[in-house]
């Protein structure tokens, strides 16, 4: 699919979706399992850091977030053991598709998955049978900084922002589309250097608006019919609405035209 136009709706039902309960169930799921992996402390637990600052992007409470930090770290009653799975399957024509969940019932989560899949088109199958079509990376998104006044117009530098993503030991850039407020653009590097990464670009003055990994597909599959398109970006929004899932990947592409007629 068009990298940079899903992203761009992507984010944008991220932030129509953000008072709902089930993005503040997701991300709470995320920052317990966050917690629970590492020490409870933020500042020195950069998993948890992240799915906090995600959390409050998202607008969720504050006493929610506190909640989740203190069940993640067992002083806040007692909490079911979830625990981080990754599902992979197929989606019309033979889509490449990885879903990861936070789920404290292996047995629910998989009938959810396997039921949205199958009612749209696709199946799941073998953990390892598509993962192998992609590579997991550490991705930025940053934003340029606000003008000095409202006469100005914020841009971003893209010779400055290549400078800065080597510095910080980034493979590549992609340059996201301008949406209402601040042009912006993701930056990728290895899992392990992402850390590195967000502080190298924040001591150059950048707005991180969010890190994360993301499985990357090696290679995508071209989608031209509308009845596919319409089944996998069913299915992709049936996956991605189920209460253990936290993300969904598929190596698709389609035109703008096409996917903007669909959403």
């Amino acid at each position: 699919m068009s990298h940079s136009k899903w992203a761009t709706i992507q984010r944008q039902k991220a932030k129509a979706d953000a008072g709902k309960g089930a993005t503040s169930a997701k991300m709470s799921r995320a920052i317990i399992i966050a917690a629970r992996a590492g020490v409870p402390d933020p500042t020195s637990n950069f998993q948890l850091r992240t799915a906090i600052d995600q959390a409050k992007a998202a607008g969720v409470p504050k006493e929610n977030i506190e909640r989740a930090i203190a069940k993640g770290a067992g002083t806040f009653g007692s909490e079911d053991a979830l625990e981080a799975i990754r599902y992979e399957g197929y989606g019309a024509g033979g889509v490449a598709v990885i879903v990861e969940a936070l789920t404290d019932n292996r047995n629910r989560t998989a009938g959810d998955l396997r039921s949205a899949f199958s009612k749209r088109g696709g199946n799941m199958g073998e953990t390892g049978c598509v993962s192998w079509m992609f590579d997991q990376k550490g991705v930025v998104t940053i934003k340029a900084n606000p003008p000095v006044s409202k006469k100005e117009r914020a841009v971003l530098d893209e010779e400055a922002l290549l400078e800065a993503a080597l510095e910080g030991g980034a493979e590549t850039y992609e340059l996201l589309e301008e949406e209402e407020d601040l042009p912006g653009a993701e930056i990728f590097t290895e899992p392990t250097n992402l850390e590195h990464l967000v502080h190298s670009l924040k001591a150059r003055g950048y707005l991180v608006e969010q890190a994360e990994l993301r499985w990357i597909p090696n290679n995508s599959v071209e989608v031209t019919d509308a009845e596919q398109a319409r089944s996998l970006l069913r299915m992709m929004e049936a996956l991605q609405e189920l209460d253990d899932v936290q993300s969904v990947t598929a190596n698709f592409e389609m035109a703008d035209e096409l996917l903007t007629s669909l959403v």
